[in-house]
C-alpha cells in the first residue's frame, strides 16, 4: 500500500516510516507527488491535519497522511500550540522559535508543557478516514541541549526519558513521543480495519 505523506519535513517522514514501514506501507514523499501548499488555518491540530490530508489525497488520487503537531506550554495558555512552526514569525527557524520561547519563560518557574500530534489519513475515493492523536508531557529546559531531532526538541525535557528530546536517539524519542504514540494508534487502526 502506498501513502502520500503531506509533509516536506524529512525528519518527520523518517519517524513515520520507522513505524508504518513495518506494516509494509510505502511512503511517497510530498515532493514526489502533485505537491500543494495547503494553508493551515484551522483552529486545531486535528483540523489542520484533516485539511492537508484531504487535499493531498484528492490531488494525487492516493491515500494521504497528514500530521499537525506542536508544543503547548501551560503558563502561556497553550501557546505556541497550532502556531508552533511560526511562533517567532512566518519564516522562523527552529532556533528562532526556541529562542523566543525561552525568552517568554525567562521570568517563570512554571515550565510544564506537552507536545500534541494529530494524524489524519484520508482516502481519495471515499469519505472514510482514520484519525489519531498522541501527546507527551514534559517541561521546557532553561537552555537548549542535544543535536538530534528538530523543532523544540532541544528545549523539551522528557521525564520519561530523563533527557531532552534532542539528546535522545530517534528510537528513544519515538518510544514516548506524541508522534510515536499517534502513529502506533494509527497502525492499530489500519490493522483492525483490515487495510494492511
Amino acid at each position: 500500500m502506498e501513502i502520500v505523506v503531506a509533509s516536506n519535513n524529512k525528519k518527520k517522514r523518517h519517524e513515520i516510516q520507522s513505524i508504518l514501514g513495518t506494516l509494509g506501507i510505502k511512503l511517497v514523499a510530498a515532493e514526489d507527488t502533485i505537491s500543494l501548499d495547503v494553508v493551515e488555518d484551522a483552529d486545531s491540530f486535528a483540523g489542520n491535519a484533516k485539511k492537508k490530508a484531504e487535499a493531498f489525497a484528492k490531488a494525487n488520487n492516493k491515500p494521504a497522511l497528514a500530521d499537525d503537531s506542536g508544543l503547548c506550554v501551560d503558563s502561556l495558555n497553550g501557546a505556541p500550540g497550532i502556531y508552533s512552526a511560526r511562533f517567532a514569525g512566518p519564516n522562523a527557524s527552529d532556533q528562532d522559535n526556541n529562542s523566543k520561547l525561552l525568552k517568554e519563560l525567562a521570568d517563570t518557574t512554571e515550565r510544564d508543557a506537552h507536545f500534541v500530534c494529530a494524524l489524519h489519513l484520508a482516502f481519495p475515493d471515499s469519505d472514510h478516514s482514520l484519525t489519531t492523536e498522541g501527546s507527551v508531557d514534559g517541561f521546557i529546559s532553561e537552555q537548549a541541549s542535544g543535536s538530534s531531532g528538530f523543532g523544540y526538541d532541544p528545549i523539551f525535557f522528557s521525564p520519561e526519558l530523563g533527557k531532552a528530546f534532542a539528546d535522545a536517539t530517534p528510537e528513544e524519542k519515538a518510544s514516548v513521543s506524541h508522534r510515536g504514540r499517534a502513529l502506533r494508534l494509527l497502525a492499530e487502526k489500519l490493522q483492525a480495519n483490515g487495510i494492511v
